[in-house]
C-alpha cells in the first residue's frame, strides 16, 4: 500500500524524524501502537544522533524489515530470509540514492535541532514501498522443494 503523503508531512510536523516516521506507518498498517519502539527509533534519526552517518530511512527500513520477520521472544524463530530481505533492502538502497551516508544523501550537513529535510519524505515512501516489496517477495510460504528446482 502507498504511504499516504500528507500522513508523512503530519508526522513531521509533530517533531517525528525518519526512523521514526518510517516504523509508525508500519505499525499503523498492522493495526499497532508502540510507543517504546517509536522512542527507541529516535537514536537512529539524522543518521544516528543527527551525525549524519548511515541514514535514518535506511536503518529504519531495516528494522521494519525484523519488526514483520525478526525474532521477539524465546520461543519464536525470525523468518529464514530475514538477512537476505535486509541485504537486498540495503542494496536497493545504495543503488537508489548514490550512498548509505545521510550527509551524502543530502548533500549538506545536519545542524541539531528536530527539523527534517523535505526530501525526506520522498525517500521514506520509496524505502516503506521497497520494504513492503521485499517482504511479499520473501515471506511468501516457502515451498518445501525450492532449494531442488
Amino acid at each position: 500500500m502507498p504511504v499516504d503523503g500528507f500522513r508523512l508531512f503530519q508526522l513531521a510536523a509533530q517533531g517525528f524524524c525518519c526512523s521514526q516516521i518510517l516504523i509508525m506507518i508500519g505499525l499503523e498498517d498492522q493495526g499497532k501502537v508502540a510507543p517504546e519502539l517509536i522512542r527507541a527509533m529516535h537514536g537512529l534519526c539524522g543518521g544516528m544522533g543527527r551525525s549524519g552517518a548511515t541514514c535514518g530511512v535506511l536503518t529504519g527500513g531495516a528494522c521494519l524489515i525484523g519488526l514483520a520477520a525478526g525474532k521477539g521472544t524465546v520461543s519464536e524463530q525470525a523468518h529464514p530470509r530475514i538477512h537476505r530481505m535486509v541485504q537486498e533492502f540495503l542494496e536497493w538502497f545504495e543503488e537508489a540514492y548514490g550512498s548509505l551516508l545521510c550527509e551524502d544523501i543530502l548533500h549538506y550537513k545536519l545542524e541539531e535541532g528536530t527539523d527534517y529535510p523535505v526530501k525526506c519524505g520522498s525517500t521514506i515512501s520509496a524505502a516503506y514501498d521497497k520494504v513492503q516489496e521485499l517482504l511479499a517477495a520473501h515471506m511468501e510460504p516457502e515451498n518445501e522443494y525450492e532449494e531442488f528446482i
